[in-house]
């Protein structure tokens, strides 16, 4: 079925504005001109102008026969529908880049939702596609794959199609969803993008926006970062209406398509698009789940130790050691930083990464209206990926930058795939920009001029893993809870506070009091809503990654040679068939448990260095 190329913030990693912009140096920004020169560019017109044509010649000529098509028939259908998503995707991606870098802008919103118009009512002659590919027999499709080489190369696509099958609708009902998306989960999507994009806080006198509040919650200064957490509960509590609105409505119609097609669980269209069996997520979460005393509860008690506290407030989570100094890195740092730990690590990875400093391809600086966090955008494999940050020169940030060129390096290798098996899903796309944060994270390390800044790195990074492996698992635990109140009936605002607070003492540990207003901390992050149940590809990629290094620094001569051949092949292969070259398999319990273990390591080394 027809998608549109997806665009999934990162886990917001405290940023805010830099106390002294002039010191991040000159931060570039997106230059879109790859895609197309500007909106009414002659190409953009050309390029919607074939969608239309061939959107309508492709469903003339395929729709009806290709359950009794032979395998050349059935070949050439799957190169012109290729062709068709990377047209309709490098006119998306346009559209939402230029919008997410202004999401207030209203001219950007209006053209995005115009493309976004046009190009599911072209694409709607395209639904069959998928329907008919799954109504061809098993055997038959068996011979025409042993028959024929290039229908060979397409397998691993038509076998996640065919997951479907089994909660596939009549083609009337398919068409329909199609058809209605633009005014359904599209809208409520774009809905909460531009409410959040337009939060102001009220901190200390200053008017901030969403990105310069949360950055309050790193400062030095208690004072500053309690007011940040109160400034955040009082417009999160004020709103709260608004957002519980979008997350019933949104939770009600996943509800109601997962129940007419037949899905066993709220989560279970996630996995099919991971490509990952149920139950490898439930270990990796019951993993982790059994991990909090030994992880997070440890490390937050010892947290309260460092700053001479008995409890911890919540705008202590994030707080910067008592006796770390406060840093502002340069732009031209980061980049060298990054950039010499990938090529220690392989020339060849820092060659990829450096032209997305040189031509356009990172957007760095905060600006009015910019959505928030981070991600890294494939757009489509005949152009390149492109980055967005909110950079502000916090050693957090260079980490951010490390974590987003390690996908935008995924992506430029994946691209010889093609566009339809270039594509990674989300549990194993996390694997090469986690990997890029821990070289650049050993690199520091090494070069640590004293234990104390040895002790500060270290801190730092058992805060990032526990953030994207017990945060996102409980986020994950969340959104569980939340699909399945919400079958039951509409949930109220204190519903889902409700629910919000009984994950976060489970996973934080007894050392934490919650503030009143921290229930409605569930109501800002993007996931829940534009993509439910993302957030475990966060703790399936950091714990695939520990485990990859782990066989990393056990010196395999092959290592760096296998690691490229995993990126360069995309979505072509099964996750067991990636990590075999390793002697590693996500499907084996002890797996999950060998990564968290390098977590627990870290934090026995700093409970080393107490006293």
């Amino acid at each position: 079925m027809f998608t549109y190329p997806a665009f999934a913030p990162e886990i917001f990693r405290d940023s805010g504005e830099a106390r002294d912009g002039a010191a991040l140096g000159d931060l570039p920004e997106w230059n879109l001109a790859d895609l197309y020169a500007s909106t009414d560019a002659p190409e953009l017109a050309r390029d919607l102008e074939w969608l239309g044509q061939e959107c309508a010649a492709f469903a003339a000529d395929y729709e009806g026969r290709l359950a009794d098509a032979d395998a050349d028939t059935l070949l050439q259908a799957i190169r012109r529908y290729e062709k068709i998503q990377n047209i309709s995707g490098r006119i998306m991606s346009f559209a939402g880049l230029r919008y997410y870098q202004n999401t207030t802008d209203a001219e950007r919103a209006k053209f995005l939702s115009d493309m976004q118009g046009r190009i599911t009512d072209m694409s709607a002659a395209l639904v069959f596609f998928s329907l008919e590919v799954n109504r061809i027999k098993d055997a038959r499709l068996d011979a025409m794959i042993k028959e024929n080489a290039g229908l060979a190369r397409f397998w691993p696509v038509l076998r996640r199609m065919r997951a479907m099958k089994p909660y596939q609708l009549s083609d009337e009902l398919e068409k329909f969803l199609h058809d209605q998306s633009v005014v359904g989960a599209t809208a409520w999507n774009r809905l909460f993008d531009e409410h959040t994009a337009g939060l102001t806080f009220e901190v200390g006198g200053e008017t901030l926006n969403l990105e310069s509040t949360l950055n309050l919650l790193t400062d030095h200064d208690r004072a500053r970062r309690e007011s940040g957490a109160r400034a955040l509960a009082a417009v999160f509590s004020r709103e709260l209406p608004l957002y519980a609105r979008i997350t019933n409505t949104l939770a009600k119609e996943k509800e109601i398509e997962d129940r007419w097609r037949k899905l066993p669980t709220p989560q279970m269209a996630r996995h099919l698009a991971n490509d990952v069996e149920p139950e490898v997520v439930q270990a990796l979460r019951d993993a982790v789940v059994n991990a909090y005393p030994r992880l997070s509860h440890r490390y937050y008690a010892l947290k309260a130790r460092w700053l001479g506290l008995e409890r911890l407030e919540i705008w202590d989570r994030n707080a910067p050691l008592p006796q770390e100094t406060p840093e502002t890195i340069g732009w031209d740092k980061a980049r060298h930083t990054v950039l010499e730990a990938y090529g220690d690590f392989d020339p060849r990875m820092a060659e990829i990464a450096e032209p997305f400093f040189d031509r356009g391809w990172i957007d760095a600086a905060t600006k009015p209206g910019k959505a928030p966090g981070a991600f890294a955008h494939p757009t489509v494999t005949d152009v390149h990926p492109y980055v967005m940050l909110n950079y502000l020169g916090k050693p957090r940030d260079v980490m951010t930058l490390a974590h987003e060129l390690g996908h935008g390096v995924h992506q430029v290798l994946a691209a010889g795939q093609g566009e339809l098996l270039s594509s990674t899903p989300l549990t194993l796309a996390e694997t090469a920009s986690v990997f890029g944060e821990m070289l650049t994270f050993r690199k520091l390390l090494a070069q640590a001029p004293d234990q104390a800044a040895r002790k500060t790195l270290l801190a730092g990074k058992v805060e990032d893993m526990i953030n994207t492996v017990v945060r996102q698992i409980a986020f994950y635990d969340f959104e569980c809870k939340l699909h399945a109140a919400r079958a039951k009936g509409e949930l109220t605002p204190d519903d889902i506070n409700a629910l919000w607070m009984s994950v976060q003492a489970e996973s934080l540990g007894p050392v934490f009091d919650y503030m009143d207003g921290y229930e409605t901390f569930w109501a800002y992050i993007p996931h829940f809503i534009h993509s439910p149940f993302y957030v475990y590809a966060y703790a399936f990629g950091d714990g695939l990654v520990n485990a990859l290094y782990a066989v990393y620094e056990e010196g395999d001569p092959d290592f760096q040679e296998k690691y490229f051949d995993m990126l360069r092949a995309g979505g072509s292969k099964h996750h067991k068939e990636l990590l075999a070259p390793f002697g590693l398999d996500a499907s084996d319990p002890a797996f999950w448990d060998k990564g968290l273990s390098m977590i627990a390591g870290m934090i026995d080394e700093l409970e080393s260095m107490e006293g």
